[in-house]
């Protein structure tokens, strides 16, 4: 890990959290919001968070996949999620972008807006991305297409018919490519990538979109040493810039790129703190490391 790209992480979100501290107010709670004139659709992070999950309950034929949820996560933070399989990981991530609604629960993307009412490509388009754990490219574009139709343009017929990039949507996509270390790459059809290469694009199409957060489901899984390593210092390159969920199962990855981890057991949050300190946890000994 390059010891610059750390850094520049850690300055980012301190600059961030240094902006947010000079916006917040007394009140303390999502309500007091209200004070402040309210924009549509406008992510309001004045109370020091982005996202934030209160008692979400749901249940699939009995079976309680998500149970009394409470996980808040902050702007510009990087949170590693852990636990077993069956945890309630993947169905936490459907909650927050639509795919699954809960029994019960809050679910808000900063102080104002209830996700709960929204749809999947609405949620998309208020600025949360989310990869899944199999990369979705177009391989028979190349790497330059491929962001090129991500970014945030109107997807109509006619608009993309008569589309043609400016200065400033060409110059987003070239700070795109240097970020997911591709920019070598840019003509190559993205069939031919590697594995990892095809991750760092799928990320990089989510980024031509700008999100303000982002939920990466096991992003490194069977990626070389070498990708891996390579992954890590992307990550730490968007915190502070961007909020990140990631999910993993990666000790030593999730120990390159973590300041706090949440371990999920039972659809609930079981632990939460540094790496160490979950791993010294006798209950995530028992229920998801072992001995």
């Amino acid at each position: 890990m390059t010891p610059d790209l750390m850094q520049e992480g850690a300055d980012r979100l301190a600059a961030y959290q240094l902006r947010e501290a000079a916006l917040h107010t007394e009140s303390g709670g999502r309500n007091a919001s209200l004070a402040r004139p309210v924009i549509a659709g406008e992510v309001d992070v004045t109370h020091g968070r982005i996202l934030y999950l209160e008692d979400v309950h749901v249940s699939f034929d009995g079976f309680k996949a998500i149970n009394g949820l409470n996980l808040d996560i902050a702007p510009g933070e990087l949170r590693c999620i852990i636990g077993p399989n069956g945890a309630g990981k993947t169905t936490m991530m459907d909650i927050i972008t639509g795919k699954t609604r809960p029994d019960s629960g809050t679910v808000f993307f900063g102080s104002t807006i209830d996700l709960l009412r929204y749809s999947e490509p609405e949620i998309a388009a208020m600025g949360i991305g989310r990869k899944f754990q199999k990369p979705t490219v177009f391989e028979e574009l190349t790497v330059f297409e491929n962001l090129e139709l991500a970014l945030k343009t109107h997807k109509g017929i006619a608009a993309s018919m008569l589309f043609k990039l400016n200065g400033e949507q060409k110059d987003r996509i070239g700070e795109v490519l240097h970020t997911i270390h591709l920019a070598d790459s840019v003509t190559r059809q993205a069939g031919l990538l590697s594995h990892g290469q095809k991750q760092w694009l799928e990320i990089g199409m989510l980024l031509a979109q700008e999100p303000r957060l982002l939920l990466l489901d096991e992003p490194v899984a069977g990626m070389t040493d070498e990708e891996t390593v390579r992954t890590a210092e992307l990550f730490l390159t968007l915190k502070g810039k961007h909020s990140l969920m990631v999910v993993e199962h990666d000790m030593s990855f999730i120990d390159t790129i973590s300041e706090k981890v949440t371990v999920l057991c039972d659809g609930s949050v079981l632990a939460e703190g540094t790496l160490a300190q979950v791993q010294a946890d006798e209950r995530v000994i028992e229920v998801y490391l072992g001995r």
